[in-house]
């Protein structure tokens, strides 16, 4: 099966990670970049659109059919934001793009990055955990062929990777103490980029995929 997948997000650490296992897996045929900047490089199976709104997308939606897969990596911190805020950039702004695609694309495998602890009843008191299950939900009601959200924890990057977050320099030097000691926590962004592309070509049994969920896909 050969995949055609749409990735946001890229110029975020996970994104750009995504996006690099995409680039180097033979699955992959084509890769379509919704950003609101470029990305800055030049490839054989990528191209490229500059996203002006990502809540109105009418004005290339005719560019956005024909594609089996979407690994959705666009995302924010909820730190220091009010809950208004929050929900309009990860529950709004996720299902005004979701809502498009599985309209064009019915036989779409829709990829969501959600986070560890993230509260499936909506009803928790943490905010940032109630608006990232209340997007779970509602993706998995859409009429996707199917809908995975994905739960990572701490993810080790690649070395070179432009975007990784500025902290990780000091945390990545433990990696194999964290993986052995907090393996249901732990695993990396090639791990992240791999499951995403392996739920495509050959699914997986659950829909919300925690941290040993993600390990065991990436390794089918």
């Amino acid at each position: 099966m050969k995949i055609k997948a749409i990735v946001t997000g890229a110029t975020g650490m996970v994104g750009e990670g995504v996006l690099h296992e995409c680039l180097n897996n033979m699955h992959v045929e084509e890769v379509l970049l919704l950003g609101r900047k470029p990305y800055g490089i030049k490839h054989p199976k990528l191209k490229e659109i500059i996203v002006a709104d990502f809540y109105n997308l009418s004005g290339i939606e005719g560019q956005l059919s024909g594609y089996n897969a979407c690994f959705f990596c666009l995302g924010t911190s909820s730190v220091g934001m009010s809950e208004v805020d929050y929900y309009k950039v990860t529950y709004t702004l996720t299902m005004s793009v979701a809502k498009i695609l599985s309209t064009l694309n019915p036989d779409m495998t829709f990829c969501f990055v959600s986070g560890g602890s993230t509260d499936s009843t909506e009803k928790g008191k943490i905010m940032w955990a109630r608006v990232k299950g209340k997007t779970e939900n509602d993706l998995m009601k859409l009429p996707f062929k199917k809908a995975y959200n994905f739960r990572p924890g701490y993810m080790h990057p690649k070395p070179g990777m432009r975007n990784t977050n500025k902290y990780y320099k000091y945390i990545t030097w433990a990696y194999p103490l964290l993986r052995a000691v907090f393996p249901k926590h732990v695993s990396t962004l090639k791990e992240l980029g791999l499951a995403m592309i392996n739920s495509v070509t050959k699914g997986y049994e659950k829909q919300i995929l925690e941290v040993k969920d993600i390990v065991a896909l990436a390794a089918t």
